[in-house]
């Protein structure tokens, strides 16, 4: 069975993770502070700050710019339902616009309807680089600095993506990354990562996932803060993936190309956008549209390939959200897309014949 995903874990990784054991603080030891050194330098911003999820990323970068009660933050409802979850928790309100179809991610049109009729209440714009393809930052910025917003980058998806040669997670005021297994580099467990160039987030951020601690003051903490730190063994993992991500990416760039070449021209399946120069997309998932998905996903699994739905309903149409007056037909665009979506194998560890039996057998699927 070809799956969708594969984890890889070396012996590099366990003796990593072995040597924190035996050797390190299990919190807040030598390896947490090197991942986040080894992890802005990357990143190419002036801060890395390690926690215990992408979730907790997007969380306090809110809060560390005072966003709560009676605030709107702009986001998509075409994304993990983490994303809005992480507004919730401040006490603001997820105020969702529309995707457009030819990438997945947030239309600034919609950004800008939306700024004009709620003006005064939003505070900030959370875009998502949903499957590791890049938003559109340049008119993000644009928006947000015209109306005094701050843009903190879901980046959660989008390790080694880029937008106009700057890394993903580096051009919003913000960006946050989850190490969650699936993710194109994990800490073998949950964990996260908030990436900034400001020193004053950066400080009140590292306060906040310490419960709130005083950096001046012993015994004194300063905030109603969180345990929210990543594990030293967490990060010694963190620090080899790392050193592997670009090589990670590139295999499956490879993978992509070969995907657009075979099945480019196939009547009634839509691929997602190929990279151009600027922007290159982290291949975190490579995602397909097809009206009958289940069809083709039964024949798939069938044939010895797995298949996933990233994801089966937009975030408005979830339980929580329908309570908060969101309801069918509001954004048309994320229902097709959640109605259509089907992810197909993309991993590094994936075989030229792999690839060639993968596209062989939807190819046949389509001329049934």
């Amino acid at each position: 069975m070809i799956n969708t995903m594969e984890l890889i874990f070396d012996e590099e990784m366990l003796n990593a993770a072995i040597n924190a054991l035996k050797n390190e603080f299990f919190l807040k030891g030598e390896s947490v502070k090197k991942f986040e050194e080894d992890f802005k330098n990357y990143i190419g911003t002036k801060h890395a700050l390690a926690l215990n999820s992408g979730t907790t990323a997007l969380h306090l970068s809110l809060l560390a710019f005072g966003i709560g009660k009676n605030n709107y933050v702009i986001t998509t409802p075409a994304t993990f339902i983490a994303t809005a979850n992480a507004i919730t928790y401040t006490g603001a309100y997820p105020l969702f616009v529309d995707i457009t179809l030819n990438d997945y991610n947030i239309n600034p049109v919609k950004i800008e309807e939306a700024i004009k009729q709620h003006k005064d209440k939003v505070k900030a714009i959370m875009p998502v680089h949903l499957y590791g393809y890049p938003s559109k930052m340049d008119e993000i910025n644009e928006l947000a600095s015209e109306h005094d917003l701050c843009v903190i980058e879901d980046s959660c998806q989008s390790h080694g993506g880029s937008y106009k040669g700057k890394k993903l997670g580096s051009i919003g005021d913000t960006g946050t990354f989850s190490f969650y297994p699936s993710k194109n580099m994990t800490v073998a467990g949950d964990g996260g990562m908030l990436t900034t160039n400001s020193d004053e987030v950066a400080d009140h951020v590292s306060q906040l996932r310490d419960c709130g601690r005083s950096k001046t003051k012993a015994g004194i903490h300063d905030y109603i803060g969180y345990t929210a730190r990543l594990n030293t063994v967490n990060a010694a993992i963190g620090r080899v993936q790392l050193k592997h991500l670009d090589k990670w990416v590139q295999q499956r760039k490879k993978t992509v190309k070969r995907y657009h070449e075979e099945l480019d021209d196939i009547e009634g399946l839509v691929l997602p956008p190929k990279d151009n120069n600027d922007c290159q997309s982290a291949w975190h998932l490579f995602v397909v549209r097809v009206k009958d998905r289940m069809k083709l996903k039964e024949f798939l699994f069938k044939e010895g390939i797995r298949t996933s739905i990233h994801y089966d309903l937009p975030v408005h149409l979830h339980p929580p959200y329908l309570k908060m007056d969101y309801k069918e037909t509001m954004f048309p665009n994320a229902e097709i897309w959640a109605k259509e979506v089907l992810t197909i194998p993309l991993h590094s560890k994936l075989t030229e014949e792999n690839i060639t039996f993968i596209t062989q057998k939807i190819k046949k699927f389509f001329k049934t």
